[in-house]
């Protein structure tokens, strides 16, 4: 199966990093977030992605091209004009990078790749600036038993800020982030029938708007309950946490290790 990552948007919430490189990649622990997003599906036996590019695509491009450098070591001998490659760490992985323009809204990048998911009979998709445990394996087989066109992956969001455990009038303790109201949002992470793109009508067409809607009142969007981590990656706050959680050594995406 095939995943197609969102990386395309302008990122104007995390500008300090986003004036340079697109949000995609942005790095965590010395690698860009579109890496540990791609090494979870990897785990998970998906090797081929198609990665949806539009704002400065061409720093996710020369990234790609120069991967089998960035992942193993490297003797160069400039007075023969030789390299030789050691101890080569690169995985198996099979990426498509497509221009699917800068202004071009979430459902119309989606729309914009349909000629590499034709021959699929479902393929994961999901947003190219937020980590996850989500067990992709068990997302799928849920996907195939409910039969239906799409599967959104729900979650509940951490709190913002920690909370103040009362009684009465009595602080007894804090309670750091607690989860969010107890509603349920898409948290990415979709599986996805082609015919999905049906629902997408051209560039503008968010993603997030009238075809998940309709995909909704047709009764051909299920969600997988996912309450384990998820973080998106939307402020500079964002990063430093994920950053964090990372240089513990216990990073709860981390299901590669």
């Amino acid at each position: 199966m095939k995943a197609v990552i969102l990386a395309g948007g302008f990122g104007t919430r995390i500008s300090e990093e986003t004036h340079l490189k697109p949000k995609p990649m942005i790095e965590i622990g010395g690698k860009p977030i579109l890496w540990h997003i791609m090494k979870g599906y990897s785990f998970y036996g998906v090797h081929e992605f198609i990665i949806c590019c539009g704002y400065k695509g061409y720093v996710i491009k020369e990234y790609f091209a120069n991967y089998f450098l960035h992942m193993s070591d490297v003797t160069f001998e400039t007075q023969d004009n030789k390299m030789v490659v050691h101890q080569k760490k690169a995985e198996p992985w099979q990426v498509t990078l497509v221009d699917t323009g800068e202004a071009t809204s979430t459902g119309g990048r989606l729309k914009r790749v349909n000629a590499y998911l034709r021959d699929e009979e479902e393929f994961f998709f999901t947003y190219g600036d937020g980590v996850a445990s989500v067990n992709i394996a068990q997302l799928l087989q849920f996907h195939r038993a409910k039969g239906k066109l799409a599967t959104v992956t729900a979650v509940q969001p951490p709190g913002r800020y920690g909370a103040l455990a009362m009684e009465g009038d009595a602080v007894r303790g804090f309670i750091e982030k607690p989860v969010g109201d107890g509603g349920w949002i898409n948290g990415g992470f979709f599986v996805l029938s082609p015919r999905c793109l049906e629902y997408i009508e051209g560039d503008s067409t968010s993603w997030e708007d009238l075809p998940l809607s309709n995909l909704a009142k047709s009764g051909e969007l299920m969600a997988f309950r996912h309450d384990g981590f998820w973080q998106p990656m939307d402020t500079l706050r964002d990063k430093m946490h994920l950053e964090q959680l990372w240089n513990s050594g216990a990073a709860p995406w981390k299901v590669w290790e």
